[in-house]
């Protein structure tokens, strides 16, 4: 899959069936929109193209208020959903910097500019709840209309149930929050993952647990940025880990802002390995590309009274870790 910043970009293809939206987590509802666009792009011989933006465009109407908070949390980072994306068949994403500009812009000229002048959109599909162009004052039946005129097809798809729950990213988001890994599973269609580099940290880990349980490796931990300040899934995390050998390898993890021994805000998954790979030597994960599946919530961030207490409650979260890893089915 090709990635472009902004519309007309070199390389871009010349027309396009696209889909605009801003698919965080790329879950069920999603898949089955992209599985359309895919087989009506096939049909006319236009690659499949998806339209998003970022920041979120809930992001920037929060920031721009003075209400951060207002914005919604984030499940997954631009590089999974890019990921996600090219798994489910598009061909071209054109990733749009929402800014003022962009906020400003009547429905019409959104139209003009970006779809028929920057894209070359000769098919569109959007969902039953889209809105777009300045003061959302654009919908679908705005659409339809300016495609009939433009000369691109325009079709809507209906909302994707699953077990009688629409599923959307503010569904995936509340089971995240909740803690409820299975659900989100459901919604996604897998289980939920972050993925990225592995980048050096302060070797607390390692500290902790070589006076916590006399090994040289310690807590050893590897390290992922989550590059947004508001995830979806925060806490203590059993995990499976791919991407260190030919098989998956399970682990313990924690994602946040770590409160006992740093206040500065980043958020950070850091994860434990429940056996570190032989094969990797010492410092054989830095640099690694990653991915870590967040299988099972044991609970929340904790603030511990001092770094003996953090040690301890790390050596807690590993122990049911090997629990909850002792108990489930073979495969």
């Amino acid at each position: 899959m090709q990635v472009f910043r902004g519309v007309r970009a070199p390389g871009l293809a010349p027309a396009c069936a696209l889909t605009i939206g801003n698919f965080d987590g790329v879950h069920r509802g999603h898949q089955a929109m992209l599985a359309l666009l895919v087989s009506e792009a096939r049909h006319r011989g236009l690659p499949p193209t998806v339209l998003s933006f970022e920041p979120h465009p809930r992001d920037f109407f929060a920031a721009r208020s003075g209400r951060p908070e207002q914005a919604p949390t984030r499940i997954a980072p631009l590089r999974d959903k890019l990921a996600e994306l090219a798994r489910c068949g598009v061909e071209q994403a054109v990733v749009l910097r929402f800014d003022e500009r962009l906020a400003a812009l009547e429905p019409q000229a959104f139209v003009d500019q970006v779809l028929r002048a920057g894209l070359g959109a000769r098919y569109v599909l959007v969902g039953d709840d889209f809105r777009f162009g300045a003061r959302r004052a654009g919908d679908y039946a705005f659409l339809d209309a300016a495609g009939e005129r433009a000369g691109f097809d325009v079709a809507r798809m209906m909302s994707y149930e699953v077990h009688g729950l629409r599923v959307s990213s503010s569904a995936v988001r509340s089971a995240l929050a909740a803690g409820d890994m299975a659900l989100a599973a459901r919604l996604l269609g897998r289980p939920y993952a972050i993925s990225g580099r592995v980048q050096h940290g302060r070797k607390l880990g390692r500290q902790l647990g070589e006076s916590a349980a006399g090994r040289a490796d310690g807590f050893r931990t590897l390290n992922l940025r989550f590059p947004h300040a508001r995830p979806a899934a925060q806490g203590i995390f059993v995990v499976r880990v791919h991407g260190l050998g030919a098989r998956p390898l399970p682990g313990v993890a924690s994602l946040g802002v770590r409160p006992t021994v740093e206040d500065a805000g980043r958020v950070l998954l850091e994860t434990h390995l429940l056996d570190w790979p032989a094969e990797l030597g010492p410092e054989g994960g830095y640099g690694r590309t990653v991915s870590v599946e967040l299988l099972h919530h044991l609970h929340e961030e904790r603030r511990y009274p001092d770094l003996a207490a953090l040690q301890a409650g790390i050596a807690a979260d590993v122990a049911a870790a090997r629990v909850w890893w002792a108990v489930q089915p073979p495969g």
